[in-house]
């Protein structure tokens, strides 16, 4: 009798846990394998997200663009992609509420510009940060890649999203994402540092067009922190890197020396147990006199089987509104296991 009481609970307790995996995931069916490293989707993806501006580039047979979905290799197109022959212009969407909008990956002053550098390309931006610091998703999409490359770039991730572009965030400490596993814009995917071929903890920031490099701040203000424009035009122009004539300056924020120390240094472990992750505000100038506010505590918080968004903020004594406002999404949402989710 003991025996039978077992088998169905067992029975009982892995088709409950099976209901709250796929309830998370009413799309697509999600199998998350035993050593955790990848997710994996039983309806074969493709790995087109934007099926407009594939067409267009497919039906162009001069291109011979090519794009695969492979979570090993980095370069989707085997560096086969050329603009050379790319004399259209292409119209894409990047800052639409189709995808979600748009999130700068890091709040950080740039250290490093778009192109040549020490004698080779340098095809992204380089933003200080501090080993530990938060990147975020800059826009909506899915993660390809997401390993150590010996490339150069250390800990990195690629991530393909709906407006028909690929970011790279590389030199991570951590990566807090899983290949396959879809994403939204501002959610965490990984802690900013110094992996790879890298001088000093800084986040290198590329954003991709079929596997060209796009530069950032064509699309991106730094020093505002948002979009320059909703609509990006994809031109054979575009792909030289080189900026308007006027340009936004971006400015370096006066920071105490103090406030540059690791010892508040974010571990994996921390995150995604919520353990408040410090940081610090800008330093003011008030008549002549530094003002270095309290520092900012975030936390986070790991979704259980089980957890909705309202249960979550009782939990860590707070709102549904305001945990909705610091994720950037509505209380409608779905969320789902594993997801990361800010509650302070």
């Amino acid at each position: 009798m003991r025996k039978v009481i077992l088998s169905l609970f067992l029975t009982s307790s892995f088709f409950v846990a099976s209901q709250d995996l796929n309830s998370a995931n009413n799309d697509e069916e999600l199998n998350f394998e035993a050593d955790h490293k990848e997710f994996k989707y039983e309806n074969n993806f493709d790995g087109i997200l934007n099926y407009e501006v594939h067409s267009k580039v497919s039906k162009d047979k001069r291109l011979n663009f090519s794009m695969t979905w492979d979570n090993d290799y980095l370069f989707a197109s085997k560096r086969k992609n050329s603009f050379a022959n790319f004399d259209d212009t292409l119209w894409l969407c990047v800052g639409d509420t189709l995808s979600n909008d748009f999130r700068v990956p890091y709040d950080g002053y740039m250290t490093s510009h778009f192109g040549p550098r020490h004698g080779r390309p340098h095809n992204g931006v380089d933003l200080g940060l501090r080993t530990g610091d938060m990147i975020y998703a800059a826009w909506s999409g899915k993660v390809r890649y997401a390993k150590f490359n010996s490339g150069g770039y250390g800990n990195l991730i690629v991530i393909r999203h709906h407006n028909g572009l690929e970011t790279f965030y590389a030199h991570l400490s951590k990566i807090l994402v899983l290949p396959n596993q879809d994403v939204v814009a501002g959610d965490p995917i990984g802690l900013g540092g110094s992996t790879g071929r890298s001088t000093g903890p800084h986040l290198h920031f590329e954003v991709r067009f079929y596997d060209i490099p796009i530069n950032p701040e064509l699309i991106i203000d730094f020093s505002k922190r948002e979009l320059r424009d909703p609509n990006l035009f994809v031109h054979k122009d575009l792909f030289k890197g080189k900026l308007p004539a006027v340009k936004s300056k971006t400015v370096i924020p006066d920071v105490d020396k103090n406030e540059l120390d690791t010892d508040h240094e974010a571990q994996a472990g921390d995150v995604l147990a919520g353990v408040a992750i410090p940081v610090a505000d800008k330093v003011k100038t008030v008549d002549n006199k530094k003002i270095v506010p309290k520092k900012e505590f975030r936390k986070y918080y790991k979704v259980k089987s089980g957890d909705n968004l309202t249960k979550i903020a009782n939990l860590h004594g707070t709102t549904l509104d305001k945990v909705c406002q610091l994720n950037g999404f509505k209380a409608s949402r779905t969320i789902e296991i594993g997801q990361l989710i800010r509650v302070r």
